[in-house]
């Protein structure tokens, strides 16, 4: 699994000019499935970024947990995350989980979040065509994978 995590000060997800999705602070992630992944890798990824220091202390240093700033989740289904474009210029997705089993272990990484203690969780709508917008707040974007 592979997330994509920015600090944003809110974000939302629309699908057919509808919002499907919206938080203020806290973390817009986009979540990408690969073949052969398990709840193991889930369930690192979930505790790792429910429990990840990227929000500023009354110092100024990143210190915080999201948790310890009452922030909110925006979770992103997104297979392009394992685009692989070694060769030629068009992605390949080969490495991307099947829908079904990606969409499984995508809902249970969310609710693996909550019981890591994230009270508000929003999503977008697995495979479909989603427009999505935030304010990076920083800008602060960190790659995670297991």
């Amino acid at each position: 699994m592979k997330l994509v995590i920015q600090r944003v000060k809110k974000a939302k997800v629309e699908v057919n000019n509808e919002v499907v999705g919206k938080i203020q602070k806290g973390y817009m992630v986009l979540c990408g499935v690969k073949k052969g992944d398990t709840e193991k890798e889930a369930d690192y990824l979930a505790r790792k970024l429910c429990n990840l220091r990227i929000f500023e202390d009354e110092n100024g240093k990143m210190n915080l947990s999201i948790k310890d700033v009452n922030g909110e989740m925006l979770i992103i289904s997104q297979f392009t995350l394992y685009g692989n474009t070694k060769d030629g210029n068009r992605p390949s997705f080969i490495e991307a989980e099947e829908p079904e089993k990606a969409n499984k272990l995508y809902e249970y990484f969310m609710e693996k979040c909550k019981e890591n203690g994230i009270k508000n969780i929003e999503k977008g709508v697995f495979g479909a065509h989603m427009e999505v917008s935030l304010i990076n707040d920083g800008p602060n974007t960190i790659i995670m994978e297991k």
